[in-house]
């Protein structure tokens, strides 16, 4: 693919998905600000590697995993501990998928590697092996994780 290929493609893809890329990057945060600010970070990041996208079908998952490697760094850099007031809080772009009271505070409470399995296969929509790409890990691995998030959430909700 060439560069300007890519570069429109990629350009389409984020105008196309800016709510879905701004609602991970807040999954993460917690916070406007910095949701937005890890969006434009990965925006960033997506530009200057665009070589890397071998092929135009995976830009989702391509562009998904620098969204929640940049996430992951900013919390780590920032050693930011996730407080949630009892306020809704909107994303700018268009409301978030869930309003489950119950059901966010049991994700809340889910350890991180299977918040973020559950996040990307049912908020995001991606499939299993989509997931695999953009976590680096195996699919057997995604699965496990994603059937022990479960059985964690169904304990929590009951």
């Amino acid at each position: 693919m060439f560069r300007n290929e890519a570069k429109e493609l990629f350009s389409e893809f984020v105008i196309e998905h800016k709510a879905n890329v701004y609602r991970l990057a807040y999954s993460y945060v917690k916070n406007e600000q910095d949701a937005l600010d890890i969006v434009q970070d990965s925006i960033v990041k997506g530009l200057k590697s665009l070589r890397s996208l071998k092929d135009e079908k995976l830009v989702k998952s391509w562009f998904y995993r620098i969204v929640v490697n940049t996430s992951l760094d900013f919390l780590r850099k920032h050693k930011k501990v996730q407080v949630v007031d009892d306020i809704e809080i909107h994303a700018p772009f268009e409301e978030t998928k869930y309003h489950d009271i119950d059901l966010e505070r049991a994700l809340e409470l889910l350890p991180i590697q299977y918040y973020e399995i559950i996040n990307l296969r049912f908020f995001e929509d991606l499939k299993l092996e989509e997931i695999s790409f953009v976590l680096k890990l195996p699919l057997n691995t995604v699965k496990t994780r994603l059937y022990r998030a479960l059985k964690i959430l169904r304990i929590n909700m009951e």
